[in-house]
């Protein structure tokens, strides 16, 4: 069945994945498959008094990881608030405007 796939294939395939997933999450989704596929396999065989023996490992393994350094950020940029008394003003200006051409 897989006789056909080769070395270009493989190498076409995983450029892809990286191009898609990102070198970041690749690793994650490797693990991720291979756990649904010890899953899989576990189930199919039934290998029932291995199984806890299994979740105990994975659960281990998925301990949270150590939270990053925070980055520090700059302040944001202060922007002056509108006076009310020069919109208004500018409101009338353009209300005596209109008002006087017609």
């Amino acid at each position: 069945m897989f006789n056909s796939i080769g070395p270009l294939e493989i190498i076409v395939v995983v450029v892809i994945l990286l191009l898609i997933f990102g070198p970041k999450r690749l690793p994650g989704l490797g693990k991720s498959v291979g756990t649904g596929l010890r899953e899989f396999k576990d189930s199919i065989g039934g290998d029932k008094g291995d199984k806890d023996q299994h979740r105990a490992d994975a659960a281990a393994d998925d301990a949270p990881p150590a939270a990053p350094a925070a980055l520090p950020t700059a302040p944001a940029p202060k922007v002056p608030a509108a006076d009310p008394v020069s919109a208004d003003a500018a409101d009338k200006a353009r209300s005596s405007k209109s008002g006087a051409g017609a």
